[in-house]
């Protein structure tokens, strides 16, 4: 079993208890390293979708095939999600961030490093392992390092994703029409990791957070699963938009490059919304205020988006989706995080082993109802989706206060 000691030495690079702010909150060095690090997978993660509309020009495939690849990346996400906890017991944080990161490098080499349908498939499981892994560890760490105040950890945290979830079309749509080509940007998080593990190998993280309470069975409460699968359908609600966003701009008039980069609307409000979470959840309680709100803007957004032929309101539509979708995750995870009865980490995984399988089976599905009745029916799902975040929400919290 790891066990984390610490050294004067650590004390002095590490503060992780010393010099709190008056508010209790300090961004200390393994604070700092899991902002950074979540946003080089968060790059990745956004500029996924955005390739694959530009891999599907090159290639000529289907919407199905399309869905197969974020099957692939979903499936491995289910699978790091079903191993984490039993992992984790065994590695200590620095190594299971580390290792993963590698993973992740190597992963989005094989998926942009060649044009061919097998090693691009390849690639995106990968990613959906490793990456998910990372993901996990990351938040993990947050989690061991702000305990109560996790909300407003992993809501700063996806301030950072928010940026790169900016960033990344923006510069895969860039590079798709320059000499380079769109491949290039997938080396852009594996520099970035490479400057962090040089700069932070030697700080020692948080150790994992403490056991069950006593007399508890070691199985997770029923508000937990509720609040973990509405993280997992808040992914959905994202990543059926990632994917298929793009697709649905082209329907509206635009070049495949330009709706590339247009779906940074959506990225453009993910990281509007997340800057207005992380200033309200700097007090506490606020989270299932700001989940309802989020909801109801994200059903907004979406209608607009659906409902037009426009480019121009399409993409407005996009923008005020991404900044009530912002917070969804953030905060749900951390409620189903509060509702584990101090089994954070299996709470964390099955969170992630959720989200594989919801994300798997939902944009999937997207695609095969594309390629039946069009995509414009299709996206019928996401209102579906909506609607159960809404119930699973209700459930937990009624679960929670039982």
């Amino acid at each position: 079993m790891y066990r984390y000691t610490r050294t004067r030495a650590d004390a002095a690079d590490v503060p992780l208890s010393s010099g709190p702010r008056p508010d209790g909150f300090t961004r200390d060095a393994p604070t700092v390293l899991a902002y950074a690090t979540l946003g080089c997978f968060t790059f990745w993660l956004y500029a996924f979708g955005p390739a694959l509309a530009l891999l599907r020009a090159e290639l000529h495939f289907s919407y199905t095939l399309l869905g197969v690849y974020s099957v692939l990346w979903s499936g491995g996400a289910a699978l790091a999600g079903a191993g984490f906890a039993p992992v984790s017991r065994r590695l200590s944080r620095s190594v299971l961030l580390w290792s993963s990161a590698a993973a992740t490098a190597a992963g989005a080499g094989l998926f942009a490093l060649d044009s061919g349908l097998v090693p691009t498939l390849l690639g995106a499981g990968v990613l959906g392992v490793a990456g998910t892994t990372l993901l996990t560890a990351t938040q993990a760490v947050l989690s061991d390092r702000h305990g109560a105040r996790r909300d407003r950890a992993l809501t700063e945290a996806n301030v950072v994703a928010g940026a790169c979830a900016v960033v990344a079309p923006l510069v895969l749509g860039a590079l798709a029409v320059g000499a380079a080509g769109w491949r290039i940007a997938f080396a852009v998080p594996a520099v970035v990791l490479a400057v962090l593990f040089l700069r932070y190998r030697g700080r020692p993280l948080p150790p994992p957070a403490g056991r069950p309470a006593a007399g508890r069975s070691g199985r997770l409460p029923l508000a937990c699963w509720l609040f973990a699968a509405l993280t997992a359908v808040a992914t959905a609600i994202e990543f059926c938009l990632v994917y298929f966003g793009t697709e649905v701009l082209v329907g509206t008039g635009l070049s495949t490059a330009t709706a590339a980069t247009a779906l940074g609307s959506n990225y453009l409000g993910l990281l509007v919304g997340r800057i207005g979470g992380a200033a309200l959840t700097r007090r506490p309680g606020r989270s299932v205020p700001l989940l309802y709100a989020s909801l109801a803007v994200t059903a907004a957004g979406f209608a607009l988006f659906w409902l037009t032929a426009g480019p121009a309101v399409a993409v407005l539509g996009l923008f005020v989706c991404g900044t009530g979708i912002a917070n969804l995750y953030p905060l749900a995870l951390a409620l189903a995080l509060g509702a584990a009865g101090g089994q954070e980490d299996r709470a964390n995984a099955r969170t992630q082993l959720l989200g594989g399988l919801v994300t798997a089976t939902a944009p999937f599905l997207l695609g095969r109802l594309a390629d039946g009745h069009g995509l414009t029916a299709a996206f019928a799902l996401e209102p579906v989706l909506i609607g159960t975040a809404l119930l699973l929400l209700l459930g937990g919290l009624r679960a929670r206060n039982a």
